[in-house]
């Protein structure tokens, strides 16, 4: 596929979708915005997909919105968040395979946003998080309000956005906020690994997790036993359980396809 803010690649049951905005750290224009949210709605359709990696070229993952590309527009902010970027944060959180992020340098405003939004995190111990919005008099958004907390706790969301912080890698990883934080030369590597093992995994289950998952943030006790049980027959009706299982009495490695 070819767009023209980014990079996307598909290899082993790996889609890469790299943003290609090197020269502004990666910054959202209005094209990139529209390229990233077609690359998500190709790679859901794509049955060769298995997992996505969403990195950023050169020395930033994302630095938020471009204000350079809004500068002296009156914009209505409602309607740029919701026909912009909330459509984006959506079509990762609804997203039936799991998205990795691999931050290479600074997660900045929706660049932090969109990181947050991601199954697992994986970062460059270079790289750091940074809520910039109370710097030019504005709110979280891009999902930020929702990640946050969730992931840090109240007290410290409210420092980060109110403050407008950075936070370190290796700090992000002593909060919760981030899965993995390693040295700039095996970042590479781990990306891959942690790739190759959701390429290889019984990919139906995992979309019902992460569905469940998701749910179970606004759900109460009785509602989440009802759809465990719901998924729990999805995937007890797959392929992927029949080899799992066979795999288990065989005592060999299980060959999971996906379905």
């Amino acid at each position: 596929m070819n767009f023209e803010t980014l990079v996307y690649r598909n290899e082993n049951g790996v889609t890469t979708i790299c943003l290609n905005r090197p020269d502004r750290y990666n910054a959202f224009n209005e094209q990139m915005r529209q390229d990233l949210l077609a690359a998500l709605q190709v790679a859901e359709n794509d049955s060769l997909c298995r997992v996505i990696v969403l990195s950023g070229e050169g020395k930033a993952f994302c630095s938020g919105q471009d204000l350079k590309d809004i500068e002296g527009k009156d914009i209505d902010f409602s309607d740029f968040l919701k026909t912009g970027y909330n459509p984006v944060i959506r079509a990762m959180r609804n997203m039936p395979k799991p998205i990795i992020a691999r931050v290479n340098g600074v997660a900045a405003g929706a660049g932090c946003s969109l990181a947050l939004a991601c199954d697992f995190i994986i970062a460059d111990e270079r790289a750091s998080f940074v809520e910039v919005f109370v710097g030019i008099g504005l709110v979280l958004d891009s999902g930020s309000s929702y990640f946050l907390p969730r992931l840090v706790g109240s007290n410290r969301a409210f420092e980060l956005a109110t403050m407008g912080k950075k936070v370190s890698a290796s700090k992000a990883l002593e909060w919760g906020m981030i899965n993995r934080a390693v040295d700039t030369t095996v970042l590479d590597v781990e990306v891959e690994k942690v790739a190759q093992y959701y390429a290889n995994a019984p990919t139906l289950a995992i979309a019902s997790m992460k569905r469940m998952l998701n749910d179970s943030l606004v759900s109460t006790l009785d509602q989440v036993l009802d759809y465990e049980a719901h998924y729990q027959q999805i995937a007890g009706s797959s392929a992927d359980y029949q080899e799992g299982v066979a795999a288990f009495l065989e005592k060999r490695k299980p060959a999971f396809k996906g379905s």
